[in-house]
């Protein structure tokens, strides 16, 4: 009997440095980062986050895991994505505004990033710019303070312009807001406005087809949604002869297409 217990209390020793050494592993941190649109459109954006990333001390493989998800436009998938990444679980939810709701709601104790959100405090998802609150952060552009000016180069562009077609994703409140700016400035400017309300890419066609009249040019709300579908609204656009597509693009001017 002395000479088991002595075996059995043998074998519990030497699997004390094993347990020791897993107990001293440290956790990798997690970053989840939901791409709204595709992983192909947004490949600079990642380069230069993985690259500020390195520059901080954080090498993804070694010291940091992100798990990458890309809703390609569809806004439908962000509720299942940041469902998704909650599960995992992530350290930390990267992305941009449109899916900050969607994110917020799956996890209410994870802290959110947001690379870009057009009035994020109009828009519902912070208390403030100065004392966001809760859970989410991130950086705040001016999509619907930026359009006036935005309208007003397009006329100097377009200089007979007299009705402007105004497309955007009107399940984003920031688009929203953003269309009706651009539609206060085109009646100070003497600008009829022809909204074409999408939800989703199923409709961009749809409501090309809507389009009557003398109708110049285009106007795009910029979010996930019209960034998906930029060379689509832009072919079709085109094929509208009497349409020169405007986009605006973040918080600078907007180009031409």
């Amino acid at each position: 009997m002395r000479r088991r217990a002595f075996i059995a209390g043998l074998g519990s020793a030497a699997a004390w440095p094993v347990v020791a050494r897993a107990q001293n592993v440290e956790k990798v941190p997690v970053i989840g980062f939901l791409g709204t649109a595709t992983s192909s459109g947004w490949s600079h954006w990642v380069a230069a986050f993985v690259q500020r990333l390195r520059e901080l001390g954080w090498i993804e493989g070694r010291n940091i895991t992100i798990e990458y998800r890309w809703a390609e436009g569809r806004s439908e998938r962000y509720a299942e994505i940041a469902a998704e990444l909650v599960r995992l679980p992530v350290d930390v939810i990267v992305t941009s505004g449109i899916a900050v709701a969607a994110a917020k709601q799956a996890a209410s104790s994870i802290p959110i990033v947001f690379a870009l959100a057009s009035d994020p405090v109009g828009t519902g998802l912070v208390a403030s710019l100065a004392r966001p609150g809760g859970n989410v952060t991130g950086l705040s552009g001016l999509g619907a303070e930026l359009a006036s000016k935005r309208l007003e180069l397009l006329r100097g562009v377009v200089p007979d312009l007299g009705r402007l077609a105004i497309m955007g994703n009107v399940g984003y409140p920031a688009s929203v807001l953003e269309m009706g700016e651009v539609r206060a400035t085109a009646r100070t400017l003497g600008l009829e406005v022809v909204p074409l309300e999408i939800r989703q890419a199923e409709d961009i066609e749809t409501a090309f087809e809507r389009l009557k009249g003398d109708v110049k040019a285009l106007y795009v709300c910029t979010d996930a949604l019209t960034d998906a579908n930029g060379n689509r609204i832009s072919a079709l656009a085109l094929a509208w002869t009497k349409v020169s597509p405007w986009r605006a693009c973040g918080t600078s001017t907007g180009q031409m297409k």
